[in-house]
Formats: structure tokens, sequence, C-alpha cells
């Protein structure tokens, strides 16, 4: 535990720079004197470590050491490897980029450790994208990415929900989502998300990009996407499901499957096995569509918006396949 602490605060401080001791500790969980101690064990294994005292001090390599020791254990290798989907690097631009990086990873493996990332890359590959999904054309995609990775400032040209608009934004962070791109920037300071699909022009600015302070990507997205999702099913409607109704909802959307309240004292003949339940919905013409998807398997009670449109397209496709039709 120690060695694997103090390879750690080796390779901190060589991407960080100093680094205070007080927050060593914060970092790893222990007291500052264990990071004293630790220190003292880099010194005497020959790393020139040296402390500044001071407001602004802290432990710091000397100009121009690096190590060569990355620490890399076979399962790191391992995880490193299967996070490198090949897909998005390729979409991001970096797939040479990637390849030259595995290249390197194997390079710096013991010998006996059976090249594990090779074996691992041959094995396993991941593709996040639904069946019968493709991943959107994004060709705006490779120069977000440069901007986002340098901190550039950049004026697009979008397709929003009113029309066309021109924006200069302070890029973030990147979002693959279902095979959607999403940008995160901020315009005058505040977070916002556009669909990189969506970009038809992009200039990046020789502006620096700023950054608002303590912006955290994930937090950002974990809490906009809660606040999409519940703004995108703002209605309900009850639903009658058959078991099979049921079990076809769950692979259709488990989204609306999860979110299903069953409704207590229904109508449902006792031992039938239909369940009556609250659904949220988009809008009813999204809702109708996925209820003729599940045909007689469920039906909808309320609101009579939602029957009647049902009951329209049904009547609709009776039409269309009806013989007299045909014959006619």
């Amino acid at each position: 535990m120690r060695a694997s602490r103090i390879l750690s605060i080796l390779i901190l401080m060589q991407m960080r720079g100093r680094i205070s001791a007080d927050a060593l500790a914060r970092e790893f969980e222990v007291s500052v004197r264990t990071i004293y101690r630790d220190m003292d064990h880099l010194s005497a294994a020959g790393v020139p470590v040296y402390a500044e005292r001071g407001r602004a001090g802290g432990f710091a390599l000397l100009d121009g050491y690096r190590t060569r020791l990355t620490g890399l254990t076979v399962a790191e290798s391992d995880a490193l490897v299967l996070a490198g989907a090949g897909t998005v690097a390729a979409d991001l631009g970096l797939g040479d980029a990637l390849a030259t990086a595995q290249l390197k990873l194997l390079a710096s493996l013991p010998p006996d450790s059976g090249a594990s990332a090779d074996r691992v890359a041959r094995r396993f590959h991941l593709d996040p994208i639904d069946w019968y999904r493709r991943t959107e054309a994004a060709d705006a995609l490779p120069g977000l990415a440069g901007a986002v990775w340098g901190d550039r400032r950049v004026r697009v040209r979008y397709e929003s929900w009113t029309g066309e608009v021109h924006r200069v934004l302070d890029p973030l962070g990147l979002v693959l989502k279902g095979g959607t791109w999403y940008l995160v920037a901020a315009v005058e300071g505040q977070a916002r998300t556009y669909r990189v699909s969506n970009i038809h022009e992009l200039e990046v600015l020789d502006a620096a990009a700023v950054r608002p302070r303590n912006f955290v990507l994930a937090t950002y997205w974990a809490g906009w996407s809660r606040d999409f999702e519940a703004r995108l099913l703002r209605d309900r409607a009850r639903i009658r499901l058959s078991p099979e109704g049921f079990r076809q909802l769950r692979a259709f959307s488990p989204a609306a499957a999860e979110a299903a309240v069953d409704v207590a004292g229904d109508a449902n003949p006792a031992g039938s096995g239909w369940r009556t339940v609250d659904l949220p919905i988009e809008s009813i013409d999204a809702a109708a569509g996925w209820l003729l998807h599940l045909g007689p398997e469920a039906e909808a009670m309320s609101p009579p918006a939602l029957r009647g449109a049902v009951a329209k397209a049904a009547r609709a496709v009776l039409d269309l396949y009806d013989p007299r039709q045909a014959a006619g």
C-alpha cells in the first residue's frame, strides 16, 4: 500500500509540479506526518524532491527530472485498453493517436506480462451504439475536441429549436450519449448543452475559453440529463398492460417501465395478469406511436385525447389494409 502511494505521489508531482503536504494528505486520505515520511523514502531512493516553505510552498521535483516508471500493473493496462473505445477515439480524430498509445503501452509492460494489453484488444471490443442505430454525422467534432482540449473559444452556426443562431461559446467538454455527441459550453458564464450534429459551421478562435470556477463536467451532465428527462416526460397517461405488454414495454422503453406506477384498485379481472399503470409521456402523438407498437397488449385508459389518437391511427392502418380499398 505504501509503495503504491509513494509511486502515485511521484507521478502527481511530475504532472502537477509543486504540491503541498496538506493537499497530498487529502488526496490519499492519510496524515500529513505520513506524507512527510513518504517524502523521506523518496529522497532515500535517490529521487530529487525538495520542499519549499511558506504559503505557496510544498514539495516539488528538481527541474528536468522525470521518472520512466509508470507503475502500471497488468490489470491497469487492460483497463486502459478497454477504456479506449475505438469508435470514440476515431470520432474525436484521435484514432491514430490511440493506436500509437497502445503500442507504447505494450512496450512499457514488463516482459513477463504476456502482452496483456494486446490480448485484451484482440478479445474485447466495445460497441456503445444500440441495434439499428448509427452515430450521427458530426463534422465539427474533431475541431471541437481540439478546442476543448486547448481551451479555445469557438464561433458556431447552430440549428436550434427556433431556427439558426450564431453563438460565441467557451467549450467546457464533450459527452457521448447513446451514440449522439453533445457539446457542453458556457455562454456568458452559464453552461449550456448543444447537439454537435446541429453545428453547421465551426470556427476556432485565438481567444482563450473562460471556464466557470469549480465546473465539473460529470456533475453538470448528471443534473442536466435529469432535468431534460423531467421536461421531456412532463405529461402522464393511464395504461392497461398485459404481462406480455409490460415485458415489451421494458424492452422498448426501460425508462418508461421503470417510471411506471401501479394504480391501486384498478378494474382488471382477478387472475388476468393485466395491470394498470400511470406512465410519464412526452406527448400524445409520441405515446400513441409506442402504444400502437404494443398492439393488443396495451390499452390507453386516459387521457381521452390519447385514446382518440390511438383509435384514429388504428383506423388509418385498417383502411390501408382493407381489401376493398386495394380492389378499388
